[in-house]
């Protein structure tokens, strides 16, 4: 959906485009996108072309892979430390209804699949899309903010998972404004620290996002990954009282109340995506509001339920240019996941970004300010001062302060400019709210 938005080369999202003459389907930037993407765009023009339509991006994928093993033979490439074949493919792990699927996959390659191309054994294609199953990653548009496709990257699928890692994968889109200059950085994904690691500890990412029980993190690994997860955080369930807490105090509420409240937020979370696919944003902010008040007197701050209906309420209040309700809401999300995320978490830094904006659009510049270095602080740690994303960040961090100066010389006179700023210059819209939080890392079955 978003193919003629993204371009095919740099991920930058924009209106105007400039369209691939043959197969009307990729898009770029400009003519130093379209040459940089050639190389890995040729095979498919003519493919798509021929097939007369652009099939799935694993298909597209799988069919790159073998077009560059076509190219370079199926040995290890300069910096690589393992082949795609020596990858798990998990394929004889698979239930019946995944073979289906496989064999559908394997069925709308071959019909894409030209014949003039070199042809390769059911079982090797069979393995590609076993790999992008349970190998792929997600890659981001270039602010990192929309989910905008699929790669595989060998070295980095050869690091564990740990839901408490000490390291996360990013996607870095470098920067294609400065072609030639000294800011010009190439496309890259990479391997972060999250903290000082010692020498002979094993370097562990996280393949799902932390903010679920322990049991639905298993179930979510054991379904796409096919293993059991023993970490510490599993093995001790750490954090899940947290993320089940209940109103403490003389009145605590009954199990009967709390397995009620809770069914209600699933059953409203339900509605919410029904509407938010809709795009009645209007209602979903209302049923947002009623869920908050079954929930308040009966789940404590960090309780998962809570806090995504929290985050659903800020982001699509802020949307609506509602700021000041979306604040209040966006305050008490952070707050909850500030103890249960680990404190380098990209998710977390994400999440603090988003409530740093929406402060600083209502006005409330100090807890805006605060919000945004803390965000950043997060950010250059998981993102790294390169990424798109945490220049955005430091631009930001700048004009708050310096309007938070303002603000402590003279507040009259801070909300007077403001207000007056505001009727010459509309408050930049916020993104539309999506059903996805930001990309995870790694790619989910569809």
């Amino acid at each position: 959906s978003l193919t003629h938005v993204i371009c095919h080369t740099c991920f930058k999202r924009q209106e105007r485009l400039h369209r691939c003459g043959q197969c009307k389907f990729a898009y770029y930037c400009d003519r130093t996108c379209q040459r940089a993407a050639w190389l890995n765009h040729k095979n498919e023009c003519s493919a798509i072309k021929r097939h007369g339509k652009a099939p799935t991006e694993n298909i597209r994928l799988a069919a790159r892979i073998l077009w560059k093993m076509e190219r370079e033979g199926s040995g290890l490439s300069e910096g690589c430390l393992v082949s795609i074949e020596e990858l798990q493919n998990h394929v004889d792990s698979f239930g019946e209804e995944e073979k289906k699927e496989l064999r559908a996959d394997v069925e709308s390659f071959l019909e894409f699949w030209p014949p003039h191309c070199q042809q390769f054994g059911m079982q090797l294609i069979s393995h590609i899309f076993g790999v992008i199953s349970c190998n792929g990653f997600t890659l981001s548009d270039q602010r990192g903010l929309q989910a905008v496709g699929v790669g595989i990257f060998p070295n980095l699928c050869q690091a564990n998972h740990d839901c408490w890692p000490n390291c996360t994968v990013v996607f870095n889109n470098g920067n294609h404004e400065a072609v030639r200059s000294m800011f010009h950085t190439q496309m890259r994904i990479e391997l972060r620290a999250l903290n000082k690691i010692s020498p002979g500890d094993e370097l562990t990412v996280s393949y799902v996002d932390f903010l679920s029980l322990s049991e639905e993190r298993r179930k979510q690994l054991k379904k796409q990954y096919y293993f059991d997860c023993t970490c510490e955080h599993c093995k001790k369930q750490l954090k899940d009282d947290l993320m089940l807490a209940v109103k403490a105090g003389e009145s605590k509420p009954s199990a009967d109340t709390v397995k009620e409240v809770i069914q209600f937020s699933k059953d409203t979370l339900e509605k919410i995506n029904k509407a938010r696919m809709e795009g009645q944003y209007h209602e979903v902010v209302k049923l947002c509001r009623d869920c908050l008040k079954k929930q308040e007197p009966v789940l404590g701050d960090t309780n998962i339920y809570l806090l995504r209906i929290l985050s659903i309420a800020s982001e699509v209040l802020s949307y609506l240019q509602m700021f000041e309700e979306a604040a209040d809401y966006a305050k008490r999300m952070v707050d909850g996941y500030l103890k249960i995320y680990h404190p380098n978490n990209a998710q977390l830094g994400m999440a603090v970004m988003r409530a740093g904006v929406t402060h600083w659009h209502a006005g409330l510049i100090e807890a805006g300010h605060g919000l945004i270095c803390k965000a950043y602080a997060i950010l250059l740690i998981t993102h790294g001062p390169s990424h798109p994303i945490t220049k955005d960040l430091e631009v930001m961090r700048v004009q708050t302060e310096m309007e938070l100066r303002m603000f402590q010389q003279n507040e009259f006179m801070y909300y007077k400019m403001r207000e007056a700023a505001l009727k010459n210059q509309k408050i930049q819209v916020m993104p539309e709210p999506s059903n996805e939080n930001a990309p995870s890392l790694f790619h989910k079955k569809e």
